[in-house]
């Protein structure tokens, strides 16, 4: 339970982190915000969902499409 805890509090300062990022004036912001959402995916797919105990194979899978759907929207950024 208090993984669970810890996990939570850091999805909620990266929350608070893109929400500083996106009104600040960086010329690399929308690339500090996908990286973010890429991370707290990560944190949620892994812990929430128990993809932790899962086969090797969802893991790949969802880390696998996780790596194109990131690509293809810094592609078209």
């Amino acid at each position: 339970m208090k993984q669970i805890n810890i996990i939570w509090g850091l999805l909620m300062v990266l929350t608070f982190a893109t929400a500083f990022v996106s009104g600040s004036e960086i010329s690399y912001a929308a690339l500090l915000i996908i990286g973010i959402a890429v991370l707290k995916f990560v944190f949620v797919s892994f812990e929430f969902m128990e993809l932790r105990k899962a086969h090797i194979l969802w893991k790949y899978l969802v880390l696998g499409f996780l790596g194109i759907f990131s690509m293809l929207i810094l592609f078209i950024l």
